[in-house]
């Protein structure tokens, strides 16, 4: 059995069951979507054994797959349904468990609301996205302080970056007023007072710094290791034992000078013997 899910909340969906699944504001629907850019019955998907076919009834607008559905038109496993700024999916959690949504449109950054209104909601960022009032914004928020194309989210090379689009009361980064710059995780993104909090992956601030590292011989080595720099100062043993081996060679030397000495003092004795010797006649 398929699921009619939410994209940015999981836990809005709905079972596609038989006869119909109604989809719209009211409470009514057996889907239910509080957003004001849904109309209280904006869609159903009329079920007919294996045949699901979905149907526009407030001639507003109502997309599947990026496609404008102005009447009517087939719908099946894995296509996405985009009614109002909400995106939905259909799915099969039995083989799928809402992986289909990752596989169709892989998401790393995303906007998580703060506004009270629509606190904790995520609004995936896809490789251009624009942020405005006009029904025509990838996504759209009907609040009149908000210009129509009011700012754009670009990713590019992995990174994000946000570009106001001329708006009348201005786009805000960590509360500095921007016109063009870089957006990174945890950063509060504000578009006059509709807050969100940045969804993505690691930044460079997440990873570890090797700072350059001076040696004895005051040469700087850039991302040098402190075990590589052990590597060129001896451990104490390797201390030890080229002392012992300076040592033993200076005791050596020591003991050479010294039986040099006691021969050239024997030899002086017989000299001087035998001069005593013959001076007195003895021989």
């Amino acid at each position: 059995m398929l699921k009619l899910c939410d994209l940015s909340d999981a836990s809005v969906s709905v079972w596609l069951v038989a006869p119909k699944v109604t989809i719209g504001r009211a409470a009514g629907c057996d889907l239910t979507i509080a957003d004001e850019t849904v109309a209280k019955l904006h869609a159903e998907v009329v079920i007919e054994g294996e045949q699901l076919m979905l149907h526009n009834l407030a001639g507003k607008q109502l997309w599947m797959n990026d496609k404008l559905v102005e009447t009517s038109c087939a719908v099946g496993l894995n296509d996405r349904v985009k009614v109002g700024s909400r995106e939905l999916m259909v799915v099969d959690p039995k083989v799928t468990k809402l992986q289909a949504s990752a596989a169709a449109a892989p998401v790393s950054w995303a906007l998580r609301a703060n506004h009270p209104a629509i606190a904790g909601r995520v609004f995936p960022i896809r490789e251009s996205t624009v942020v405005g009032r006009s029904d025509e914004s990838d996504i759209t928020f009907s609040l009149s302080h908000l210009s129509r194309r009011h700012a754009r989210l670009e990713i590019r090379g992995g990174l994000l970056f946000v570009t106001d689009l001329g708006s009348a009361n201005g786009t805000y980064l960590n509360n500095e007023r921007v016109s063009e710059t870089r957006v990174r995780r945890g950063d509060e993104l504000r578009f006059d007072t509709l807050s969100f909090s940045i969804v993505g992956p690691a930044d460079d601030r997440d990873r570890t710094t090797v700072r350059p590292v001076v040696t004895a011989a005051g040469e700087r080595r850039a991302g040098a290791s402190v075990a590589s720099l052990r590597n060129d100062i001896p451990s104490p043993t390797e201390a030890t034992v080229e002392r012992r081996r300076y040592d033993a060679g200076q005791t050596a030397a020591d003991g050479g000078r010294g039986v040099y000495w006691v021969l050239g003092m024997l030899v002086l004795g017989a000299v001087a013997g035998l001069y005593w010797v013959y001076s007195r006649g003895l021989v």
